[in-house]
């Protein structure tokens, strides 16, 4: 009985975390598994509040450990003061059919501790836009189903933002924002000037610049502008599962979280037709445990609830679990941030301010909103952020070493504006993972292939992006405006998506419009893994609400006795 539990979740970052939290504030038994280490608030946050020369190497990594990671190290946040939130490349090893930075971290509270933050609602175009415009099916829900759980996970985890009226980026329940910089100012007001349809606002973001008495409730407080997110907030300014929903759905009595939990597969009744439990490796004694359960919610993120499914094999299901036609593991996609741009101000030599601003504006999708432009040659759209800084240093003869360099540091330099895309990719059957057949991790499991890449759409997105910053740049006054392309691999955006993706029946998507798997109904999937097309803006709130909604749905299926 010790092992047995109402509910079983497979992860514990930004979706698991929300699965907790709902299913035991409704009074479910809820066993958390985490392949990686416990990390409890405040407590393991080792370098939250250490300055740069208390650092052993003012933040930069040692060559060696470079060497050795030469993977995870180019993930974004990743660092000396970040590194211990990150996994190490031998942790678990995949093979790359094709180039992809599979980023992950392995502790309880996964990615929630390092992600970028930003919150923005998908319109009510993204579910309908692969139809609409050609390039895959719709999803089996739309606006009007995530909107009110929009709304739920909003006010719990505390977003900061404006309401606007922005049909790409439709308004939420928000928290006041932090205020644009004269330059960032500047810059709305002539794109404004010169773009009737494009809007650079205060983005939405998952920082309590006011917290309302349901975060004070949580323990958290009020952001303090260091920029430092990704070290762990010790103030819980901003949402992590580890600073919010875990410790919530902890108070409740029903939770219990085992991390060092490597989970191998789901266990699956033939009589019944129902999953029963999982069989979990221990990572430290490599010990095999298994948990039972009625409901279990995979949350382990995209690639790794795919493996998990993939491996989870039977008689009924000798391809994977609820694999019935070849679906499972297909149509995997991201989110495309190749494209660049950056110039400087002349303007503002007088003017700076105040704070290390841990949010950015934003420009809302303008391509292909709400049907295809026949002068376009992509599908699919893209949200660009954007910015402006002032560094140090005027501009000098020698700018390496000397007097002449030291006192320069004293006065600010240029104020810089910068400007990249997060854009749309089409979920397609070839872009696949799949595991290996010959190769396997630390713990017995087959390894993961990826066999992911960018087709012609993105490099023609990428291409109008790179044109039009630039030429908002050049309207807008900026000087010695530069363009890149990355030519990063899939992956290194950390926003994963598909592999068992929800559609109207079992032909076409793994998972139906609650997140269940259609071939075994008690075993729900509410991670970036659910997604039927990756739409411009950052997924991750959209998971939490269709998190929120999968677990009330199994609530009351459980209470019915469905489950």
């Amino acid at each position: 009985m010790e092992n047995t539990f109402d509910a079983i979740v497979v992860g514990s970052g930004i979706s698991g975390g929300w699965a907790a939290k709902e299913l035991c504030e409704k009074g479910l038994k809820t066993l958390v598994l985490e392949r990686g280490r416990s990390v409890v608030h405040n407590k393991d946050y080792p370098t939250a509040t250490l300055r740069p020369w208390e650092v052993p190497h003012r933040g930069w990594v040692t060559q060696e450990y470079l060497e050795k990671n030469p993977l995870i190290s180019k993930a974004a946040g990743f660092g000396e003061e970040t590194k211990h939130f990150f996994i190490q490349d031998q942790d678990h090893p995949y093979v790359q059919e094709k180039p992809f930075d599979w980023i992950r971290g392995y502790q309880v509270g996964g990615k929630s501790l390092t992600w970028g933050r930003a919150t923005q609602r998908w319109s009510k175009y993204e579910f309908k836009a692969p139809e609409i415009q050609g390039y895959g099916m719709n999803w089996p829900i739309g606006y009007e189903d995530v909107d009110p759980w929009y709304s739920h996970v909003e006010k719990f985890i505390g977003v900061c933002g404006t309401r606007d009226g922005i049909e790409a980026m439709p308004d939420g329940e928000f928290l006041k924002p932090f205020p644009f910089n004269c330059a960032e100012d500047y810059m709305s007001q002539k794109i404004k000037e010169n773009y009737p349809d494009r809007h650079m606002v205060h983005a939405r973001w998952a920082h309590l610049t006011d917290p309302q008495e349901i975060h004070l409730q949580q323990g958290r407080g009020q952001c303090q502008a260091r920029n430092m997110c990704m070290r762990g907030c010790p103030f819980g300014g901003y949402f992590s599962s580890v600073s919010s929903t875990l410790p919530w759905a902890e108070r409740t009595g029903n939770l219990t979280i085992r991390p060092h939990s490597v989970v191998h597969s789901i266990l699956y009744d033939e009589a019944t037709g129902k999953a029963t439990g999982v069989k979990v490796i221990d990572a430290e004694t490599k010990e095999v445990h298994e948990f039972r359960a009625r409901i279990i919610f995979l949350n382990a993120s995209a690639l790794n609830s795919v493996l998990v499914l993939l491996n989870s094999k039977s008689n009924r299901f000798p391809n994977g679990l609820g694999n019935d036609h070849d679906l499972l593991g297909r149509y995997v996609a991201f989110h495309n941030y190749r494209g660049w741009v950056s110039g400087e101000l002349e303007q503002f030599q007088d003017k700076y301010y105040f704070g290390r601003n841990p949010t950015e504006p934003i420009i809302a999708n303008f391509r292909n909103l709400g049907k295809k432009d026949p002068n376009l040659d992509f599908v699919g759209g893209y949200t660009i952020f954007s910015g402006a800084w002032r560094g140090r240093g005027k501009e000098i003869s020698n700018p390496c070493f000397g007097k002449e360099f030291k006192e320069a540091q004293t006065q600010p330099g240029n104020w810089h504006v910068y400007m990249y895309m997060q854009g749309e990719t089409i979920p397609k059957f070839e872009n696949h993972v799949r595991l290996s057949e010959t190769e396997t991790d630390p713990f017995g499991i087959p390894q993961l292939i990826t066999s992911v890449g960018y087709d012609q759409n993105d490099e023609n997105m990428l291409q109008d992006f790179l044109k039009e910053a630039q030429e908002m740049m050049e309207k807008s006054g900026v000087k010695n405006i530069e363009a890149s392309d990355s030519e990063q691999a899939p992956g290194l955006d950390i926003h994963e998506m598909g592999g068992a993706r929800m559609g109207t029946s079992p032909e076409n998507s793994m998972l139906n419009e609650w997140n269940q798997l259609h071939g075994c109904k008690n075993v729900f999937v509410t991670d970036g893994a659910c997604m039927t097309s990756t739409g411009n803006q950052s997924p991750s709130i959209l998971y939490m609400a269709l998190t929120a909604r999968a677990a009330n749905f199994a609530v009351e299926e459980f209470r019915k006795g469905n489950l």
